[in-house]
């Protein structure tokens, strides 16, 4: 037994060697935590691709919040953290990548420019899994309908502020639907009392059709929102 120990000892020393040489170039400034997934360098990716098929079958837009992964299902919303700067972006896995050594996800261009890593190329990210999507388990929490813009803004904020994925939905007649988005049966009861201890008591509760919302890039720094045009 302790020949068996000592030679899987060496052959880890051996393999940690073999990575660390692999990362040799970007150790020093975005040291690669080993054992996990959840830590390691982020690229991001636009250009060419723009308009060009996602593995989701979705079409790819750079303006928008998303990423490939290798392994992360599909719809899985991931809150990327920059190490570097403390900036953080929740993005939705809708592609596979990267397929660089050493790197765990590629962000949109958008995404990336939240993380203020544009003009490195790369960054040394921690990923947090928010919630693994499915279509038959979600669920949205319409928390009002305002055609004043500072009181969408408001309830907007106050979403975001407890945690919430949040759409601002505008129709022709300039009428703002917000709504909690991406909420998964098991947690709706305690989501729908947190929004009650918010202040939000006249909610409507509907089926997610599909996925999780689309997130896109919004103009205020760090905001997570998502917005889209209603028909």
């Amino acid at each position: 037994m302790p020949i068996h120990r000592g030679v899987k000892a060496l052959l880890i020393v051996l393999l940690m060697t073999a990575a660390s040489s692999v990362f040799a170039d970007t150790a020093s400034r975005y040291p690669v935590t080993f054992g996990t997934e959840l830590q390691g360098l982020a690229s991001w990716y636009g250009g060419k691709f723009h308009g060009r098929l996602t593995s989701s079958g979705e079409i790819f837009n750079t303006n928008d919040m998303t990423a490939a992964h290798k392994t992360l299902p599909f719809g899985t919303i991931v809150k990327v953290t920059n190490q570097d700067n403390g900036k953080a972006a929740l993005v939705k896995i809708n592609d596979r990548g990267p397929f660089v050594e050493g790197r765990i996800i590629d962000l949109s261009m958008a995404a990336a420019e939240r993380l203020d890593m544009i003009g490195q190329g790369v960054a040394h990210v921690s990923l947090d899994i928010v919630d693994f999507v499915t279509d038959s388990d979600l669920f949205a929490v319409q928390v009002g309908a305002y055609t004043l813009e500072k009181n969408a803004e408001k309830a907007r904020a106050t979403l975001e502020t407890a945690g919430f994925i949040v759409t601002v939905e505008r129709n022709t007649l300039g009428v703002a639907r917000v709504s909690a988005r991406a909420i998964t049966g098991r947690d709706l009861p305690d989501s729908r009392r947190k929004l009650e201890g918010l202040g939000f008591s006249g909610y409507l509760v509907k089926k997610e059709k599909t996925e999780a919302p689309r997130i896109s890039r919004a103009s205020g720094a760090g905001s997570p929102t998502a917005f889209v045009t209603a028909p």
